[in-house]
């Protein structure tokens, strides 16, 4: 059974620290890491300290398991938070890190939203990590290769924590209603809740001790579906910047413009503002789609993203938002083609392979002819890479790499 506080005083404490796991049996959720056989679960029991960083949306557990590492790994404890975090505290840290390592022992420092800080702030605990004098446990929600320093990245294990399932905020809904006693919730109520929670334990155990607070102050014998509807605060969207969920909508709202659905698009964008997605990084995106999936068979499609992703830059919401729809429904009406990536893409792959020298013909010493000219290395054969599709502006661009060739054969 998890620890439980049971003085009067406890009543004071959250409800989430009061249900914070003291062992890691009693940690909900994550299996795909913490069952018997999985890579975090086997490394805890072996004792095999070693810098990680733990990936996820908030409320999935990366602080709780910050604590028991420290306990399975048998060494000192020092927590930083990256959001009030300066150079000065880093470097107290470390001290105080070495001084456990003249006495013998290991270090775990956890810090705790590592993306917060800056790069070079990151690189202050490169050399105590060669040095082996600590070991460094980054939680993020972020995505650690876009925000994280390679250096320091380079000398870590990543491990992806998902979203709570329903049948684990059941389950710790169970251990609240065992904590907080009478009144408790109605089927219809724990439903309302989970479905609120969105995967978040913290968010679900605060939305309990709400319902339940709520609930005494009024008399309630029960919490009913109608009573969390009434008190609980409005459920705000989760949304994981850097995990499964953020790559799905993304991956949604590319395969919508690809699939020339306007209307699917502009959900998926949507949705994604909704969650707070960066609007810079959707205007990235964005313009990736216009170069890889439209191409050349609507090039002003080209334009239209560059000139979204310039009005996020200067004007940011809620005109950057609206720019941002209307590039999506502008690529997701234009006419496709891959057949530009396609032939960098095996032109990339035989460029890397063959040394052919530059034929005299085409040196700094020729003169070049108007037309169509052979340019390819001597004795190669054209390779035709570049297909264009009968779509948009390529059927011209067919027509006349067409009449070139003629041109040439004739």
């Amino acid at each position: 059974m998890p620890h439980i506080l049971n003085s009067s005083a406890s009543a004071a404490i959250p409800l989430a620290e009061r249900l914070r796991p003291r062992t890691l049996q009693e940690v909900i959720g994550q299996a795909h890491l913490l069952a018997p056989g999985m890579p975090l679960q086997r490394a805890l029991v072996a004792g095999r300290l070693h810098s990680m960083v733990l990936w996820g949306p908030p409320g999935v557990g990366k602080t709780t398991l910050g604590r028991l590492a420290a306990q399975a790994f048998g060494c000192e404890f020092i927590a930083l938070s990256a959001v009030m975090g300066k150079l000065q505290d880093i470097r107290e840290a470390l001290t105080q890190a070495e001084r456990h390592h003249t006495r013998g022992l290991r270090t775990l420092l956890f810090v705790d939203e590592i993306h917060r800080f800056t790069r070079k702030l990151q690189d202050e605990l490169l050399p105590a990590v060669l040095a082996g004098h600590i070991a460094v446990m980054g939680a993020t929600t972020e995505n650690p290769s876009f925000t994280m320093s390679r250096r320091l990245l380079s000398r870590m294990q990543v491990y992806v924590l998902k979203p709570l399932e329903e049948a684990d905020l059941l389950a710790l809904l169970q251990r609240a209603q065992n904590t907080l006693g009478e009144p408790t919730l109605t089927a219809d109520a724990a439903q309302n809740l989970l479905a609120r929670a969105d995967g978040d334990a913290r968010r679900l155990l605060n939305l309990i001790e709400q319902c339940h607070a709520a609930a005494q102050t009024a008399g309630a014998s029960e919490i009913d579906a109608n009573f969390t509807h009434n008190v609980a605060t409005p459920a705000t969207r989760r949304f994981d910047k850097g995990g499964e969920n953020f790559y799905d909508q993304i991956s949604a709202l590319h395969k919508s413009v690809r699939g020339s659905h306007p209307d699917a698009a502009l959900y998926w964008l949507c949705r994604m503002l909704d969650g707070g997605t960066d609007l810079r990084y959707l205007a990235r995106r964005i313009i990736a789609m216009a170069w890889d999936d439209i191409g050349l068979a609507d090039p002003q499609a080209m334009h239209i993203a560059n000139a979204a992703a310039e009005c996020c830059e200067h004007d940011g919401r809620p005109n950057g938002e609206l720019a941002l729809a209307q590039a999506v429904l502008y690529l997701a009406a234009a006419a496709k083609s891959n057949a530009g990536t396609m032939a960098y893409s095996n032109a990339r792959a035989h460029a890397t392979e063959d040394t052919s020298p530059v034929p005299l013909r085409l040196s700094k010493v020729s003169n070049a002819k108007p037309g169509w000219e052979d340019c390819l290395p001597d004795g190669m054969e054209d390779p035709e890479w570049y297909q264009p599709v009968p779509r948009g502006l390529e059927i011209n661009i067919a027509q006349k790499m067409a009449m070139l060739r003629r041109g040439k054969n004739s």
